[in-house]
Protein backbone atom coordinates (compact mmCIF):
# COMPACT_ATOMS: atom_id res chain seq x y z
CA UNK A 1 0.00 0.00 0.00
CA UNK A 2 1.54 3.37 -1.03
CA UNK A 3 1.73 6.33 1.36
CA UNK A 4 -0.95 8.38 -0.42
CA UNK A 5 -3.43 5.49 -0.40
CA UNK A 6 -2.71 4.80 3.27
CA UNK A 7 -3.27 8.43 4.26
CA UNK A 8 -6.52 8.47 2.30
CA UNK A 9 -7.84 5.42 4.14
CA UNK A 10 -6.85 6.88 7.51
CA UNK A 11 -8.66 10.14 6.72
CA UNK A 12 -11.78 8.28 5.63
CA UNK A 13 -11.74 6.10 8.74
CA UNK A 14 -11.36 9.09 11.08
CA UNK A 15 -14.29 10.85 9.43
CA UNK A 16 -16.77 8.01 9.92
CA UNK A 17 -18.28 9.20 13.19
CA UNK A 18 -18.87 12.74 11.91
CA UNK A 19 -20.21 11.40 8.65
CA UNK A 20 -22.61 9.11 10.51
CA UNK A 21 -23.99 12.15 12.38
CA UNK A 22 -24.38 14.00 9.07
CA UNK A 23 -26.17 11.06 7.45
CA UNK A 24 -28.46 10.62 10.47
CA UNK A 25 -29.28 14.35 10.53
CA UNK A 26 -30.10 14.27 6.83
CA UNK A 27 -32.13 11.07 7.31
CA UNK A 28 -34.32 12.62 10.01
CA UNK A 29 -35.01 15.73 7.93
CA UNK A 30 -35.87 13.82 4.76
CA UNK A 31 -38.04 11.41 6.77
CA UNK A 32 -40.03 14.23 8.31
CA UNK A 33 -40.27 16.21 5.09
CA UNK A 34 -41.57 13.29 3.04
CA UNK A 35 -43.87 11.95 5.75
CA UNK A 36 -45.50 15.34 6.09
CA UNK A 37 -45.74 16.11 2.36
CA UNK A 38 -47.05 12.64 1.48
CA UNK A 39 -49.59 12.89 4.30
CA UNK A 40 -50.76 16.26 2.99
CA UNK A 41 -50.99 15.01 -0.60
CA UNK A 42 -52.88 11.85 0.38
CA UNK A 43 -55.33 13.88 2.46
CA UNK A 44 -55.81 16.18 -0.55
CA UNK A 45 -56.54 13.26 -2.88
CA UNK A 46 -58.89 11.67 -0.30
CA UNK A 47 -61.02 14.82 -0.04
CA UNK A 48 -61.08 15.32 -3.80
CA UNK A 49 -58.46 18.07 -4.01
CA UNK A 50 -56.02 16.23 -6.31
CA UNK A 51 -54.95 19.43 -8.10
CA UNK A 52 -53.95 20.91 -4.76
CA UNK A 53 -50.83 18.70 -4.98
CA UNK A 54 -49.46 20.93 -7.70
CA UNK A 55 -50.16 24.08 -5.69
CA UNK A 56 -48.51 22.54 -2.63
CA UNK A 57 -45.40 21.79 -4.67
CA UNK A 58 -45.25 25.43 -5.76
CA UNK A 59 -45.51 26.67 -2.16
CA UNK A 60 -42.74 24.31 -1.01
CA UNK A 61 -40.48 25.30 -3.90
CA UNK A 62 -40.73 29.10 -3.65
CA UNK A 63 -38.15 29.49 -0.82
CA UNK A 64 -35.54 27.67 -2.91
CA UNK A 65 -35.98 30.34 -5.56
CA UNK A 66 -36.29 33.36 -3.28
CA UNK A 67 -33.59 32.52 -0.74
CA UNK A 68 -31.00 30.46 -2.63
CA UNK A 69 -28.48 33.33 -2.66
CA UNK A 70 -28.71 33.99 1.13
CA UNK A 71 -28.46 30.24 1.76
CA UNK A 72 -25.28 30.02 -0.29
CA UNK A 73 -23.92 33.10 1.47
CA UNK A 74 -24.57 31.55 4.90
CA UNK A 75 -22.84 28.29 3.91
CA UNK A 76 -19.72 30.24 2.82
CA UNK A 77 -19.77 33.06 5.40
CA UNK A 78 -20.31 30.97 8.56
CA UNK A 79 -19.34 27.53 9.78
CA UNK A 80 -21.57 25.09 7.94
CA UNK A 81 -22.25 23.26 11.22
CA UNK A 82 -23.84 26.42 12.66
CA UNK A 83 -26.17 26.68 9.67
CA UNK A 84 -27.11 22.99 9.86
CA UNK A 85 -28.07 23.25 13.55
CA UNK A 86 -30.00 26.50 13.02
CA UNK A 87 -31.93 24.97 10.14
CA UNK A 88 -32.90 21.97 12.28
CA UNK A 89 -34.36 24.31 14.90
CA UNK A 90 -36.32 25.96 12.08
CA UNK A 91 -37.59 22.51 11.10
CA UNK A 92 -38.87 22.02 14.65
CA UNK A 93 -40.82 25.28 14.40
CA UNK A 94 -42.24 24.20 11.04
CA UNK A 95 -43.35 20.85 12.42
CA UNK A 96 -45.25 22.52 15.25
CA UNK A 97 -47.24 24.29 12.52
CA UNK A 98 -47.53 20.97 10.68
CA UNK A 99 -49.01 19.22 13.70
CA UNK A 100 -51.77 21.81 13.96
CA UNK A 101 -52.48 21.72 10.21
CA UNK A 102 -52.67 17.93 10.03
CA UNK A 103 -54.71 17.51 13.20
CA UNK A 104 -57.38 19.99 12.17
CA UNK A 105 -57.00 19.37 8.41
CA UNK A 106 -56.46 23.12 8.12
CA UNK A 107 -55.07 23.81 4.66
CA UNK A 108 -53.79 27.38 5.25
CA UNK A 109 -51.60 26.07 8.10
CA UNK A 110 -50.42 23.13 5.98
CA UNK A 111 -49.39 25.56 3.24
CA UNK A 112 -47.53 27.75 5.76
CA UNK A 113 -45.69 24.65 6.95
CA UNK A 114 -44.74 23.72 3.39
CA UNK A 115 -43.27 27.19 2.87
CA UNK A 116 -41.28 27.11 6.14
CA UNK A 117 -40.03 23.60 5.36
CA UNK A 118 -38.93 24.83 1.96
CA UNK A 119 -37.01 27.66 3.66
CA UNK A 120 -35.44 25.20 6.09
CA UNK A 121 -34.32 22.91 3.27
CA UNK A 122 -32.95 25.90 1.33
CA UNK A 123 -30.63 26.75 4.22
CA UNK A 124 -29.82 23.16 5.14
CA UNK A 125 -28.87 21.82 1.70
CA UNK A 126 -25.79 23.91 0.76
CA UNK A 127 -24.42 23.72 4.31
CA UNK A 128 -24.60 19.93 4.59
CA UNK A 129 -23.63 19.25 0.97
CA UNK A 130 -20.66 21.62 1.28
CA UNK A 131 -19.45 19.79 4.40
CA UNK A 132 -18.93 16.51 2.52
CA UNK A 133 -15.94 17.72 0.41
CA UNK A 134 -14.54 19.39 3.55
CA UNK A 135 -14.72 16.11 5.43
CA UNK A 136 -13.58 13.78 2.65
CA UNK A 137 -11.06 13.90 -0.24
CA UNK A 138 -12.49 14.42 -3.72
CA UNK A 139 -11.87 10.77 -4.64
CA UNK A 140 -14.34 9.64 -1.99
CA UNK A 141 -17.10 12.20 -2.51
CA UNK A 142 -19.08 10.09 -5.02
CA UNK A 143 -19.10 7.14 -2.61
CA UNK A 144 -20.04 9.41 0.30
CA UNK A 145 -22.88 10.84 -1.75
CA UNK A 146 -24.02 7.34 -2.68
CA UNK A 147 -24.27 6.55 1.05
CA UNK A 148 -26.09 9.83 1.72
CA UNK A 149 -28.45 9.11 -1.18
CA UNK A 150 -29.10 5.63 0.21
CA UNK A 151 -29.85 7.11 3.64
CA UNK A 152 -32.02 9.90 2.24
CA UNK A 153 -33.89 7.54 -0.09
CA UNK A 154 -34.42 5.16 2.80
CA UNK A 155 -35.87 8.10 4.70
CA UNK A 156 -38.12 8.93 1.75
CA UNK A 157 -39.21 5.30 1.65
CA UNK A 158 -39.98 5.28 5.34
CA UNK A 159 -41.74 8.65 5.24
CA UNK A 160 -43.90 7.93 2.21
CA UNK A 161 -44.75 4.35 3.13
CA UNK A 162 -45.49 5.24 6.74
CA UNK A 163 -47.74 8.13 5.70
CA UNK A 164 -49.97 5.82 3.71
CA UNK A 165 -50.08 3.26 6.53
CA UNK A 166 -50.75 5.84 9.27
CA UNK A 167 -53.51 7.64 7.38
CA UNK A 168 -55.28 4.34 6.75
CA UNK A 169 -56.16 4.28 10.49
CA UNK A 170 -59.75 5.52 10.44
CA UNK A 171 -60.70 5.00 14.09
CA UNK A 172 -61.76 8.26 15.72
CA UNK A 173 -60.05 10.03 18.60
CA UNK A 174 -62.84 12.37 19.55
CA UNK A 175 -63.85 13.70 16.13
CA UNK A 176 -60.39 13.32 14.52
CA UNK A 177 -59.23 10.15 12.69
CA UNK A 178 -56.50 8.27 14.57
CA UNK A 179 -54.21 8.49 11.55
CA UNK A 180 -54.13 12.29 11.70
CA UNK A 181 -53.44 12.21 15.44
CA UNK A 182 -50.45 9.89 14.97
CA UNK A 183 -49.15 11.94 12.04
CA UNK A 184 -49.36 15.22 13.96
CA UNK A 185 -47.46 13.77 16.92
CA UNK A 186 -44.82 12.03 14.81
CA UNK A 187 -43.61 15.07 12.88
CA UNK A 188 -42.80 16.94 16.11
CA UNK A 189 -40.97 13.99 17.69
CA UNK A 190 -38.83 13.41 14.60
CA UNK A 191 -37.96 17.12 14.44
CA UNK A 192 -36.74 17.02 18.05
CA UNK A 193 -34.58 13.99 17.23
CA UNK A 194 -33.15 15.88 14.24
CA UNK A 195 -32.03 18.79 16.42
CA UNK A 196 -30.19 16.40 18.73
CA UNK A 197 -28.52 14.54 15.86
CA UNK A 198 -27.32 17.78 14.23
CA UNK A 199 -25.05 18.45 17.22
CA UNK A 200 -22.72 15.71 15.92
CA UNK A 201 -22.06 17.42 12.55
CA UNK A 202 -18.34 18.34 12.29
CA UNK A 203 -17.25 21.96 12.53
CA UNK A 204 -14.89 23.53 9.98
CA UNK A 205 -13.85 27.19 9.70
CA UNK A 206 -15.93 29.47 7.49
CA UNK A 207 -14.68 29.29 3.89
CA UNK A 208 -15.31 32.99 3.11
CA UNK A 209 -15.68 34.90 6.42
CA UNK A 210 -15.64 38.33 4.72
CA UNK A 211 -18.20 37.57 2.04
CA UNK A 212 -20.81 40.27 1.35
CA UNK A 213 -24.51 39.55 1.69
CA UNK A 214 -26.35 39.04 -1.64
CA UNK A 215 -29.00 41.74 -1.22
CA UNK A 216 -30.42 41.20 -4.71
CA UNK A 217 -31.56 37.69 -3.81
CA UNK A 218 -32.71 35.70 -6.87
CA UNK A 219 -30.95 38.16 -9.19
CA UNK A 220 -27.63 37.24 -7.57
CA UNK A 221 -28.44 33.55 -8.01
CA UNK A 222 -29.23 34.08 -11.69
CA UNK A 223 -25.96 35.97 -12.10
CA UNK A 224 -24.12 33.06 -10.51
CA UNK A 225 -25.74 30.65 -12.94
CA UNK A 226 -24.84 32.98 -15.81
CA UNK A 227 -21.20 33.06 -14.69
CA UNK A 228 -21.12 29.26 -14.57
CA UNK A 229 -21.65 29.11 -18.34
CA UNK A 230 -17.88 29.43 -18.91
CA UNK A 231 -17.39 26.02 -17.28
CA UNK A 232 -19.11 23.83 -19.87
CA UNK A 233 -19.18 20.60 -17.86
CA UNK A 234 -20.47 22.32 -14.72
CA UNK A 235 -23.15 24.07 -16.79
CA UNK A 236 -24.26 20.79 -18.40
CA UNK A 237 -24.17 19.02 -15.04
CA UNK A 238 -26.37 21.60 -13.31
CA UNK A 239 -28.83 21.50 -16.22
CA UNK A 240 -29.03 17.69 -16.19
CA UNK A 241 -29.41 17.66 -12.40
CA UNK A 242 -32.27 20.18 -12.59
CA UNK A 243 -33.98 18.02 -15.20
CA UNK A 244 -33.71 14.98 -12.93
CA UNK A 245 -35.49 16.84 -10.15
CA UNK A 246 -38.17 18.04 -12.57
CA UNK A 247 -39.02 14.60 -13.89
CA UNK A 248 -38.62 12.88 -10.51
CA UNK A 249 -40.96 15.36 -8.84
CA UNK A 250 -43.51 15.00 -11.64
CA UNK A 251 -43.42 11.22 -11.27
CA UNK A 252 -44.18 11.42 -7.53
CA UNK A 253 -47.10 13.75 -8.22
CA UNK A 254 -48.50 11.45 -10.92
CA UNK A 255 -48.07 8.20 -8.99
CA UNK A 256 -50.62 9.09 -6.29
CA UNK A 257 -53.55 9.61 -8.70
CA UNK A 258 -52.27 6.71 -10.84
CA UNK A 259 -52.68 4.32 -7.93
CA UNK A 260 -55.72 5.84 -6.21
CA UNK A 261 -57.80 7.18 -9.11
CA UNK A 262 -56.85 5.29 -12.29
CA UNK A 263 -56.18 1.90 -10.65
CA UNK A 264 -58.75 2.38 -7.85
CA UNK A 265 -56.38 1.44 -5.02
CA UNK A 266 -56.03 2.96 -1.55
CA UNK A 267 -53.42 5.30 -0.08
CA UNK A 268 -51.26 2.40 1.13
CA UNK A 269 -50.92 0.99 -2.39
CA UNK A 270 -50.21 4.42 -3.87
CA UNK A 271 -47.44 4.99 -1.32
CA UNK A 272 -46.16 1.47 -2.02
CA UNK A 273 -45.74 2.36 -5.69
CA UNK A 274 -43.55 5.29 -4.70
CA UNK A 275 -41.61 3.00 -2.38
CA UNK A 276 -40.83 0.60 -5.24
CA UNK A 277 -39.31 3.40 -7.26
CA UNK A 278 -37.31 4.69 -4.31
CA UNK A 279 -35.91 1.20 -3.66
CA UNK A 280 -34.71 1.31 -7.25
CA UNK A 281 -33.02 4.66 -6.57
CA UNK A 282 -31.18 3.13 -3.58
CA UNK A 283 -29.90 0.30 -5.78
CA UNK A 284 -28.85 2.70 -8.54
CA UNK A 285 -27.14 5.00 -6.05
CA UNK A 286 -25.07 2.12 -4.70
CA UNK A 287 -24.10 1.13 -8.23
CA UNK A 288 -23.15 4.66 -9.26
CA UNK A 289 -19.64 4.77 -7.68
CA UNK A 290 -18.67 1.78 -9.84
CA UNK A 291 -20.42 2.84 -13.03
CA UNK A 292 -19.44 6.53 -12.84
CA UNK A 293 -15.88 6.24 -11.57
CA UNK A 294 -12.91 8.14 -12.97
CA UNK A 295 -12.61 11.36 -14.92
CA UNK A 296 -15.03 10.27 -17.65
CA UNK A 297 -17.88 9.73 -15.19
CA UNK A 298 -20.30 11.63 -17.41
CA UNK A 299 -20.40 8.81 -19.96
CA UNK A 300 -22.99 7.07 -17.75
CA UNK A 301 -25.60 9.82 -18.21
CA UNK A 302 -26.86 8.87 -21.68
CA UNK A 303 -27.48 5.14 -21.03
CA UNK A 304 -29.00 5.88 -17.62
CA UNK A 305 -31.36 8.41 -19.19
CA UNK A 306 -32.46 5.95 -21.88
CA UNK A 307 -33.16 3.26 -19.28
CA UNK A 308 -35.21 5.78 -17.26
CA UNK A 309 -37.29 6.58 -20.36
CA UNK A 310 -37.79 2.88 -21.11
CA UNK A 311 -39.11 2.24 -17.61
CA UNK A 312 -41.58 5.12 -18.00
CA UNK A 313 -42.84 3.66 -21.29
CA UNK A 314 -43.63 0.36 -19.56
CA UNK A 315 -45.54 2.19 -16.81
CA UNK A 316 -47.56 3.93 -19.53
CA UNK A 317 -48.60 0.66 -21.19
CA UNK A 318 -49.58 -1.15 -17.97
CA UNK A 319 -53.34 -0.31 -18.30
CA UNK A 320 -53.33 -1.95 -21.75
CA UNK A 321 -51.83 -5.26 -20.55
CA UNK A 322 -53.76 -8.36 -19.43
CA UNK A 323 -54.82 -8.06 -15.80
CA UNK A 324 -52.42 -10.80 -14.66
CA UNK A 325 -49.37 -8.93 -15.97
CA UNK A 326 -50.16 -5.44 -14.71
CA UNK A 327 -48.88 -5.57 -11.15
CA UNK A 328 -45.52 -7.19 -11.91
CA UNK A 329 -44.93 -5.03 -14.96
CA UNK A 330 -45.66 -1.91 -12.92
CA UNK A 331 -43.34 -2.99 -10.09
CA UNK A 332 -40.51 -3.84 -12.50
CA UNK A 333 -40.95 -0.64 -14.52
CA UNK A 334 -40.98 1.64 -11.47
CA UNK A 335 -37.99 -0.17 -9.96
CA UNK A 336 -35.93 0.04 -13.16
CA UNK A 337 -36.79 3.72 -13.60
CA UNK A 338 -35.67 4.40 -10.05
CA UNK A 339 -32.41 2.45 -10.40
CA UNK A 340 -31.50 4.32 -13.57
CA UNK A 341 -32.34 7.58 -11.80
CA UNK A 342 -29.93 6.74 -8.98
CA UNK A 343 -27.12 6.04 -11.43
CA UNK A 344 -27.98 9.26 -13.27
CA UNK A 345 -28.19 11.63 -10.31
CA UNK A 346 -25.46 10.75 -7.80
CA UNK A 347 -22.44 11.65 -9.96
CA UNK A 348 -24.13 14.91 -10.96
CA UNK A 349 -24.58 15.96 -7.32
CA UNK A 350 -21.00 14.92 -6.50
CA UNK A 351 -19.50 16.96 -9.32
CA UNK A 352 -21.36 20.09 -8.22
CA UNK A 353 -19.91 19.63 -4.73
CA UNK A 354 -16.32 19.05 -5.85
CA UNK A 355 -15.89 21.39 -8.83
CA UNK A 356 -16.30 24.89 -7.26
CA UNK A 357 -13.54 26.70 -5.38
CA UNK A 358 -13.76 26.41 -1.59
CA UNK A 359 -14.86 30.04 -1.06
CA UNK A 360 -17.70 29.70 -3.60
CA UNK A 361 -18.79 26.14 -2.91
CA UNK A 362 -21.89 27.10 -0.91
CA UNK A 363 -22.88 29.73 -3.48
CA UNK A 364 -22.59 27.30 -6.41
CA UNK A 365 -24.40 24.49 -4.59
CA UNK A 366 -27.21 26.91 -3.67
CA UNK A 367 -27.43 28.11 -7.29
CA UNK A 368 -27.65 24.50 -8.43
CA UNK A 369 -30.45 23.94 -5.89
CA UNK A 370 -32.18 27.01 -7.33
CA UNK A 371 -32.07 25.31 -10.73
CA UNK A 372 -33.27 22.01 -9.22
CA UNK A 373 -36.26 23.61 -7.57
CA UNK A 374 -37.05 25.65 -10.63
CA UNK A 375 -37.50 22.22 -12.21
CA UNK A 376 -39.64 21.08 -9.28
CA UNK A 377 -41.74 24.24 -9.53
CA UNK A 378 -42.21 23.57 -13.22
CA UNK A 379 -43.28 20.01 -12.41
CA UNK A 380 -46.01 21.34 -10.13
CA UNK A 381 -47.30 23.62 -12.88
CA UNK A 382 -47.12 20.83 -15.48
CA UNK A 383 -48.97 18.42 -13.17
CA UNK A 384 -51.68 20.99 -12.53
CA UNK A 385 -52.19 21.54 -16.27
CA UNK A 386 -52.18 17.81 -17.09
CA UNK A 387 -54.73 17.15 -14.32
CA UNK A 388 -56.90 20.06 -15.42
CA UNK A 389 -57.13 18.90 -19.05
CA UNK A 390 -57.83 15.33 -17.91
CA UNK A 391 -54.70 13.51 -19.11
CA UNK A 392 -54.66 10.01 -17.61
CA UNK A 393 -51.77 9.43 -15.16
CA UNK A 394 -50.46 6.53 -17.29
CA UNK A 395 -50.35 8.84 -20.32
CA UNK A 396 -48.40 11.34 -18.23
CA UNK A 397 -45.69 8.69 -17.95
CA UNK A 398 -45.61 8.40 -21.74
CA UNK A 399 -45.07 12.16 -21.98
CA UNK A 400 -42.29 11.97 -19.38
CA UNK A 401 -40.63 9.14 -21.32
CA UNK A 402 -40.43 11.28 -24.47
CA UNK A 403 -38.94 14.22 -22.55
CA UNK A 404 -36.42 12.01 -20.72
CA UNK A 405 -35.26 10.29 -23.91
CA UNK A 406 -34.82 13.70 -25.55
CA UNK A 407 -32.66 14.94 -22.67
CA UNK A 408 -30.57 11.75 -22.80
CA UNK A 409 -29.93 12.26 -26.51
CA UNK A 410 -29.02 15.91 -25.85
CA UNK A 411 -26.47 14.81 -23.25
CA UNK A 412 -25.00 12.33 -25.71
CA UNK A 413 -24.61 15.05 -28.33
CA UNK A 414 -23.14 17.77 -26.09
CA UNK A 415 -20.66 15.41 -24.41
CA UNK A 416 -19.69 13.17 -27.32
CA UNK A 417 -16.35 13.97 -28.96
CA UNK A 418 -15.40 16.58 -26.38
CA UNK A 419 -12.27 16.25 -24.34
CA UNK A 420 -14.00 17.06 -21.05
CA UNK A 421 -12.32 15.44 -18.07
CA UNK A 422 -13.13 16.11 -14.44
Amino acid sequence: MDTESGELKIRIRKARRNFAAMAATYFSGVLNDNFFRQSAMLIAVTVGLTRLQGFAMVVFTLPFLLFAAPAGFCADRFSKRTIVIASKFLELVAMLFAAVGIYYCWWPMIMVTLFVMGLQSTLFGPALAGTIPELYPAEYVVKANAIIRMASTGAMLAGIATAGFVLSKKQLVGEVPLGRVIAASSVVLVAVAGVILSLGVPKFPAAAPHKSFPWRGPIDTLLTLWQIRSDSLLRITITAKAFFWFVGSLEILVINPLGMNQFGRGSTVASGMVVVQLVGIVIGSLLSPRLASGKRWHRVLYPAGIVMATGMVFVAIVPHLPAGLRVWTLVAALGITGAAGGVFSVPLASFVQVRPAADRKGTIIAASSFADFSGILLSGAVFYLLAKVGVLPSNCFAIMAIITASVAVWLRLVLRGKNIDA
